[in-house]
């Protein structure tokens, strides 16, 4: 051989040689871990957790910034996205291994103006493989990486199952992965329904999500759609005749992506996601590891009924603007007033505020920092409205002032014998206020609306019935312990126990407590499961103790729930991404037997009397409800007011307050029965009008079989007194009170998607849109005019001349 040729084939075999040990170095590891068999098998891909509730309509995920994504099989994919994706981005895709040589060489030749040369599969490995280097001479390796997992890929899944793998991988832009859940956003449909002009958006989107993404450029999207139209044509998957009329048709936009702020019941969500994080404690995954919410792709199936949480979140966009109003016309919030002594308050709030956060990054000082809340600035604001905001120029110092104003709420609705949630709604707004006040650490004192408990052990261990005489006396407990602490309100009269409840009679009360024992009386609380420990002082007979709405509800289920004391509870089971369930939530498995089943009935038909003739007189008449219980509840200086109520087939409690407790309505007109009570009766009403709901107005509480000397409905109105007045005012008569309906602002919770519905074609093809959000109390950076003038008249009540007077008014 001459010495040229064995040169030649030296430097060759020495090329072979350098390029094979190149491919094992990067087999094993060296530049970084290759995903072995069993991993692309199961691809580590996040994936976020899910939220159905009781009718398996999805309400809302978990997830990190590329988890957001839940996986489709290739069975539930519509052939058209198939389709275009192998028409625009892999047209040999059915024929190669994993490795299209001659795109490859095409790319290479012609420096990819032609086009790239990775297959769908390369682009699979890719993003199993997390890569994209800026750094060319890494990017070859990473390359030749992509090459290696391309063919394992080839070799160990079929082409039908590479096809899913890849559209549940691939971003879609606005922070979506996978073809399921970007169908659900841009066209609330499931992947198996997508037509071919969704689909060809869908694909054309692969080639740059932010610049082909139809809500922000949508002439963009409109032309790369056509794009991916013509390739489907080239290939034969559409007829020039249909291809024809697809690349006229407009884009059928239906944007609706969920976040933290959207879905159903976002209150409900955070809560449950704590309470995951107990529950999953020390259960592990396929792969030994503990389950995480964000990551595992969990499916946690919940007890809501999204139904009922509209209406009750409808209630409460029905009464709180009200209540804001009146609160918003005292003179004390207009003129400030109401912050003189609690500066305090304002202080921790604007140390605890993102602006303060930000700018102490930046390297301001204290002083520095302060003077800023005083420069007015344009933002957007939380504001009873139909979007529930709105722009405005304010300092943010009066910002601060102006969300701490807002009156708050919690509405919650329990079956009251399996204790399961049906509704949850924690505060007035998710997206500006995240606190919630209807879970099981949010106490308020309680009020009147304790007093049911009281009279209820005296029924029990004390031979009380409704007709037992009482004294409306002041109670003395022992050296300087008198109850209630003012004797002003006490009648001095006897009355039956029945119109003490009735009208809520504190003097009353206080004398059944000095029969029952303040000790007793603890102790039965603490017997019905409630975990917040209550000290015995004797005022805790009228409500001076701190309870929790979760708490009020797992106390006040002894009435319908036939004596059992009966925690709420919102999961049914929890399951694994392949639908393994974890674990199983029985109905009613917390339930303890607290008082006899005839005490739970008397009670019953004794609370009928606050919600026919005492202080929440005519509700059940206005209901046409045939029976119901219930009780208001108002404490000192009305910082909170209560209802708690129920029928035989549903309990529900709500309650009305600030956060801060020196923020009420001073109006006397305002206690639980007119504050608290109209959002119970909102919700009942809507309910009882929709007959797919199975909540029957002519339910009656079973009556047990032991019971005897049984008190009707005609006897019950009887023994209560109607000349005795109320220490938490009256209610009014049923065709006197009417619900103030003028505040038509939805439910703060999306619809249900329904898929079946019209596409909408309400879009512009050449209009390139771009909508720039921000948050609560920020810089505005829209383009809008901010609505300057005639903000703070219609903040505090005055009219606005500049505002249309047949709309509804901003609080």
């Amino acid at each position: 051989m001459k010495k040229s040729v064995r040169i030649f084939w030296t430097i060759v075999l020495s090329c072979v040689g350098v390029f094979v040990f190149f491919v094992f170095l990067c087999m094993v590891g060296v530049f970084g871990k290759l995903p072995s068999l069993k991993e692309l098998e199961n691809p580590s891909i996040l994936q976020s957790s899910e939220v159905y509730a009781s009718d398996g309509t999805l309400m809302g995920k978990y997830y990190r910034e590329r988890g957001n994504r839940s996986n489709s099989d290739y069975r539930d994919i519509s052939k058209h996205v198939i389709n275009a994706l192998v028409a625009t981005e892999d047209e040999r895709f059915y024929s190669h291994s994993g490795i299209d040589v001659k795109s490859t060489l095409r790319a290479v030749f012609l420096l990819g103006k032609e086009g790239g040369g990775s297959t769908i599969t390369q682009q699979l490995a890719k993003a199993l493989l997390a890569q994209g280097s800026k750094n060319r001479a890494w990017r070859v390796i990473e390359k030749f990486k992509e090459y290696i997992v391309a063919i394992r890929l080839e070799r160990n899944f079929t082409k039908e199952e590479i096809l899913a793998l890849y559209l549940n991988a691939v971003p879609y832009g606005d922070n979506i992965y996978g073809i399921r859940y970007a169908a659900r956003t841009f066209f609330q449909k499931e992947p198996d329904r997508l037509n071919p002009v969704e689909a060809a958006v869908l694909v054309g989107m692969l080639k740059g999500n932010y610049l082909y993404n139809p809500r922000v450029h949508m002439k963009a999207a409109f032309d790369r759609k056509n794009v991916v139209i013509g390739q489907m044509e080239k290939n034969g998957y559409i007829t020039p005749a249909e291809a024809a009329r697809y690349k006229v048709m407009p884009i059928p936009l239906n944007y609706k992506k969920l976040d933290e702020n959207s879905g159903y019941a976002p209150y409900f969500r955070e809560v449950l996601k704590d309470e995951l994080e107990d529950i999953l404690e020390g259960l592990t995954n396929a792969s030994g590891d503990p389950y995480n919410v964000y990551d595992d792709g969990l499916k946690i199936y919940t007890t809501i009924n999204p139904k009922m949480q509209q209406y009750a979140e409808e209630a409460v966009a029905q009464q709180m603007p009200v209540l804001q109003k009146a609160l918003n016309n005292q003179r004390s919030i207009k003129s400030g007033s109401v912050w003189k002594d609690h500066q305090d308050v304002l202080d921790r709030a604007m140390r605890n505020s993102d602006r303060w956060r930000n700018l102490k990054d930046d390297g301001l000082t204290d002083e520095e920092i302060k003077k800023t809340f005083s420069v007015k600035t344009e933002m957007k604001v939380f504001a009873w409205n139909k979007n529930r905001e709105t722009d405005t120029v304010m300092t943010p110092m009066d910002s601060i002032k102006y969300h701490r104003q807002m009156m708050q709420t919690a509405f919650m609705v329990n079956d009251p014998v399996t204790g399961e949630v049906r509704a949850w709604v924690g505060g007035i707004d998710f997206k500006t206020y995240k606190f919630d006040h209807a879970n099981l650490k949010t106490k308020r004192q309680v009020g009147s609306a304790i007093k049911p408990l009281l009279y209820c052990q005296a029924m029990e261990e004390r031979g009380f019935t409704p007709e037992t005489m009482v004294e409306d006396v002041q109670q003395t407990f022992g050296k300087d312990q008198l109850v209630p602490a003012t004797g002003k309100s006490c009648t001095g009269r006897t009355m039956t126990m029945a119109s003490a409840l009735a009208w809520s009679r504190n003097c009353a009360t206080a004398y059944i407590m000095k029969q029952v024992g303040p000790a007793q009386f603890a102790n039965f609380i603490e017997r019905l499961n409630i975990p917040t420990k209550i000290e015995p002082y004797p005022s805790i007979a009228l409500g001076s103790c701190d309870l929790s709405l979760f708490e009020m509800m797992w106390g006040y289920s002894i009435f319908p729930g036939h004596g059992f004391s009966t925690k709420p509870s919102f999961i049914s089971r929890i399951e694994d991404r392949n639908g393994n369930v974890i674990k199983r939530f029985d109905p009613g498995m917390n339930r303890k037997e607290a008082v006899s089943e005839v005490t739970a009935y008397n009670m019953c038909k004794m609370m009928e009397g606050p919600v026919t003739k005492g202080t929440a007189a005519g509700l059940m008449q206005a209901l046409g409800a045939k029976e119901m219980g219930g009780k208001t509840g108002t404490t000192n200086g009305n910082a909170d007011f209560w209802f708690m109520g129920y029928s035989p087939q549903l309990l529900a409690g709500v309650w009305v307050g600030s956060d801060d407790r020196f923020i009420s309505i001073e109006s006397a007109a305002f206690f639980g029965g007119t504050a608290a009570r109209p959002i119970w009766q909102s919700f009942f009403k809507k309910v009882y009008n929709d007959k797919t709901l199975a909540i029957d107005r002519n339910a009656e509480f079973v009556k047990p079989a032991d019971l005897q000397n049984e008190i009707n409905n005609a006897d019950m109105m009887r023994i209560i007194d109607e000349t005795v007045p109320s220490d938490d005012n009256t209610g009014t008569n049923a065709d006197e009170y009417t619900l103030d309906t003028s505040h038509n602002i939805p439910a703060e919770s999306q619809a249900p998607i329904d898929e079946n519905a019209p596409i909408q074609k309400n879009t512009n093809p050449k209009k390139d849109t771009t909508k720039k959000n921000t948050k609560i109390g920020e810089m505005n950076q829209t383009d809008q005019k901010p609505e300057k003038k005639g903000f703070f008249k219609r903040l505090f009540g005055g009219k606005d001349k500049n505002k249309d007077e047949n709309k509804p008014n901003d609080y």
